[in-house]
């Protein structure tokens, strides 16, 4: 007896896409580039970006005293017209910190001043002029960059001490 004869498989034709589904595929794609290109020929000029100027700038010094409060010095005249009392201005100290950290692994003193800068875009930076690296304070709240503009705006002045948050 012989075995059975097997069936042939026939493969089935294909058919691909539905012809519905790729007409729709290409309106869609040239609907696409249509709106894009009206968008850029017909659309109103945007007003050009201003540039950010620098509207104000102080150079800083900082230093630990005995007592743990931080004498802020005004670098050029050597003056110091702000005292941060011991256990006050948290976010102040910590920026402080990190950067002071950021000099020590640059073998930088604690000489060269900090430049606290007030750009004409509402941005506050403070500058370490020894490592190059700026941090933009608003980035962390602007509750916590508040005491940094304090200390750009008032005097220099010996007669005018400040005291910020005792």
């Amino acid at each position: 007896m012989s075995a059975p004869a097997r069936p042939r498989m026939t493969p089935a034709p294909d058919r691909g896409l539905p012809r519905g589904i790729l007409l729709a595929a290409v309106a869609l794609v040239l609907f696409t580039i249509l709106m894009v290109a009206g968008v850029r020929i017909f659309a109103p000029d945007r007003e050009p970006l201003k540039p950010v100027v620098l509207e104000q700038s102080r150079d800083l010094r900082f230093e630990d005293r005995a007592d743990g409060s931080v004498a802020v010095i005004d670098a050029p005249s050597g003056t110091q017209f702000a005292r941060l009392a011991p256990g006050t201005n948290g976010f102040v100290r910590a920026t402080l910190r990190g950067l002071a950290r950021e000099r020590r692994q640059h073998n930088q003193g604690a000489g060269p001043a900090f430049r606290l800068a007030y750009w004409s875009n509402g941005q506050l930076t403070l500058h370490d002029l020894a490592t190059g690296r700026m941090v933009e304070l608003g980035a962390f709240g602007h509750i916590n960059a508040i005491d940094f503009g304090r200390l750009l705006r008032d005097p220099p002045a010996a007669a005018t001490q400040l005291t910020l948050k005792e």
